[in-house]
């Protein structure tokens, strides 16, 4: 279908368009290079006609060129909030304001006056008053920005860009879509839900040794210790300092005995050195991005002087995955993509210059800086992902990147950057979590207690609280601010730590399941709270109180006068995790059950053989929840080594039947031991424990 009637005000309708899919229509303007463009990191697979736009589509976007930006406008009318943006600062709710989609070192999210972050995702979901959505894409990585108010407006300093348009019935319903384009994420190892312990840096590894000890001692639950760029010798990445860390497969052999994982740094800049075998071996086949003369661009980063590979090319891509092979054999579990903006030390940009070269491959053009920048982090984590599955290819890849592109969640989870300990900051991490999650990334989350500056024992007590809901759950903070380990502020502080990560621990069986729905359909984990009831205006700016999966709402013991979706969302306290007065509430939908699991010290131990089942009936009397298990690492699932479980609630009269039956997989384990939870107003009834798939109760 070609549209070609001039809009006027110097906008013209698309030059061709086309649907791929029921209520997914793609528009591209006059002039339009695919070489500038194509293949796009975005989309799984390539956009294909299924048939004409239909004459009735509204969302119809406008081209035209300002000022030498190519701009892209659709009008969207009054009344709708917009959401998505991927990482960004500031409120839940888009509605007039900016996002400049250039990854950037953003400090405190202070880079031009936080409108640039780490990462890039030109995506804006809308939501209208009567709950029915859109979603925006513009398939373009150019240095670029969005506006949103009356009109969602896109201007970018590269070649005219196509733009995809998600028309559905729900949010939900276009998150559904999102993932089917961009891909879903894969099942991520058990062990990286955990709680997980960083610094920059803990060394030497007599310090690791100590801190993984501390968390035991102190019965704090715990999966993960991370090794930051102090490891290396000299800041050179794939190497080991030889008098801090003398013996990494040692140390990694100390902290899986103990039942931790173990996840180290690489960052992208290579130290130019001669003798030193990744910079011999990058330079001997020209691997390098190159400068506007096409010599190895050269920047400062924490080595000193590095070069920095050209992900753009397959061969770069495929030799930078072969450096894990040896380097994962000392027993490191997962990895830590850091600096990948990429970030540069002491230039104004704080990156390379914009007419840099990559040469692409592939199927992708050669192009500048300008064009490849954006992705630059998402190449990198996708070279990183494949090189470690490469090495360890019966073990699910763990990947953790600062920057990334939209689509990137397919190859590594995310961290909100370098935040401070700030409680601004505490409160931001919860909007910015879940637009990335409404930009098709469940698995992020923030530095708990928070990165730059000190951090107070209240501020840490409050953020540990909530923290642990969020999908991705590390506590981490800089060199030279003091330590934040959840006993360095005393007994108390330690004590409000231990009981919201018991919490964390005791709803994994909740948590596994709603990474798996993720797997499945591209749900967030973390949700807004006007998901519990899209049309209820009230609840469309609420961004202190929000929801972890469908059925359970955190609000943070700080937020007060948060708005709250109607219906009987009834209070539920975790037994073994007491009310101490900092720990958030927590609320169960009506209609749901939770599975909750016996309290473990980390995820080698944790097991469902006792399952309660807190079950909060609706106003008829039912109550339907979920469970998906599995070996929590490896591929088995994939052929079937799973159970996924449907848990049934009915009351007839007094009388309540409660069964769990497993519908899915054919790993089939023995009995389990259940008890039921009854959530009421006025606390939660217990049921004795039984062996069985059925219990039955009295109101």
């Amino acid at each position: 279908m070609a549209l070609t009637l001039g809009i006027g005000m110097g906008y013209a309708a698309a030059d061709r368009s086309y649907m791929t899919d029921k209520g997914v229509a793609v528009f591209y303007p006059s002039g339009y290079d695919a070489t500038q463009h194509e293949p796009s990191p975005i989309f799984v697979n390539e956009l294909k006609s299924a048939g004409d736009v239909p004459s009735e589509w509204n969302l119809s976007p406008e081209f035209s060129i300002s000022g030498g930006k190519n701009v892209v406008r659709i009008p969207v009318g009054k009344g709708v909030d917009f959401y998505g943006n991927g990482e960004v600062s500031g409120p839940l709710r888009r509605n007039g304001k900016e996002v400049r989609f250039w990854n950037t070192d953003a400090p405190k999210y202070e880079a031009d006056e936080g409108r640039r972050l780490y990462q890039s995702h030109p995506w804006v979901m809308g939501v209208r008053p009567d709950g029915t959505a859109f979603g925006i894409i513009a398939d373009n990585t150019w240095k670029s920005s969005v506006t949103m108010d009356d009109d969602i407006v896109f201007e970018s300093e590269g070649p005219a860009f196509r733009v995809i348009v998600i028309e559905k019935e729900s949010p939900a319903e276009v998150l559904k879509v999102l993932a089917d384009l961009t891909g879903h994420i894969e099942m991520p190892p058990l062990w990286a839900l955990g709680y997980q312990q960083c610094r920059w840096s803990y060394f030497p590894d007599s310090r690791v040794k100590e801190i993984a000890d501390s968390l035991r001692i102190n019965k704090i639950p715990s999966d993960v210790i991370w090794m930051d760029i102090d490891y290396m010798d000299n800041f050179k990445v794939f190497t080991f300092d030889k008098e801090k860390f003398p013996d990494p497969k040692g140390l990694n052999d100390y902290l899986h005995d103990r039942n931790f994982k173990a996840v180290y740094m690489i960052d992208p800049g290579v130290k130019v050195e001669e003798g030193y075998w990744v910079d011999d071996q990058g330079t001997a086949a020209d691997y390098w991005v190159k400068d506007a003369s096409g010599t190895p661009y050269v920047g400062e980063v924490w080595p000193g002087p590095c070069h920095f590979p050209d992900f753009t090319r397959p061969e770069v891509r495929e030799w930078w995955g072969t450096l894990y092979k040896d380097y994962m054999a000392t027993g490191i579990d997962g990895v830590w993509n850091d600096m990948n903006e990429p970030a540069i030390f002491n230039v104004e940009t704080s990156t390379m210059p914009e007419d840099n070269r990559h040469l692409g491959g592939g199927g992708l053009a050669s192009g500048p800086h300008l064009r490849y920048h954006n992705a630059y982090g998402y190449n990198m984590v996708k070279a990183s992902r494949d090189g470690i599955l490469a090495a360890n290819p019966d073990k699910r890849p763990f990947v953790l990147t600062r920057s990334n592109f939209l689509g990137g969640h397919r190859y590594a989870a995310t961290w909100t950057g370098d935040n401070a300990s700030d409680p601004a900051l505490m409160k931001m991490s919860i909007p910015m979590t879940i637009n990335l999650g409404l930009s098709g990334q469940p698995f992020s989350g923030p530095d708990i207690g928070g990165f730059f500056d000190d951090c107070t024992p209240k501020l840490l007590a409050q953020w540990t609280s909530m923290g642990v809901y969020f999908p991705f759950v590390r506590n981490h903070s800089a060199a030279d601010t003091r330590s934040q380990e959840p006993w360095a502020f005393g007994s108390e502080t330690l004590d409000v730590c231990r009981t919201a990560i018991n919490r964390r621990y005791r709803l994994l069986p909740y948590v596994y399941t709603l990474f798996r729905e993720a797997y499945e359909d591209g749900m967030p984990v973390m949700r807004p709270l006007f998901f519990a009831d899209v049309k209820d205006s009230s609840l469309r700016a609420e961004h202190e109180a929000f929801l972890l999966g469908g059925d359970l709402m955190v609000i943070p013991r700080w937020a007060e006068n948060t708005a709250r979706p109607s219906g009987e969302w009834n209070r539920i306290l975790l037994e073994d995790t007491p009310d101490d007065g900092v720990q958030a509430n927590l609320y169960q939908r009506p209609g749901s059950i939770i599975p909750v699991a016996e309290l473990s010290q980390n995820t080698a131990e944790y097991n469902t053989d006792k399952l309660t089942l807190l079950v909060n009936l609706d106003t008829e009397g039912k109550a339907t929840g979920r469970m998906y298990e599995d070996a929590g690492d490896g591929f088995g699932f994939r052929d079937g080594q799973y159970a996924d479980y449907t848990v049934t609630a009915s009351a007839d009269g007094n009388d309540v039947t409660i069964r769990l039956s497993q519908t899915g997989g054919n790993w089939n384990k023995p009995p389990k031991s259940i008890r039921v939870g009854l959530v009421t107003p006025n606390g939660i009834k217990y049921t004795p424990w039984t062996k069985g798939d059925v219990v039955s109760c009295k109101l």
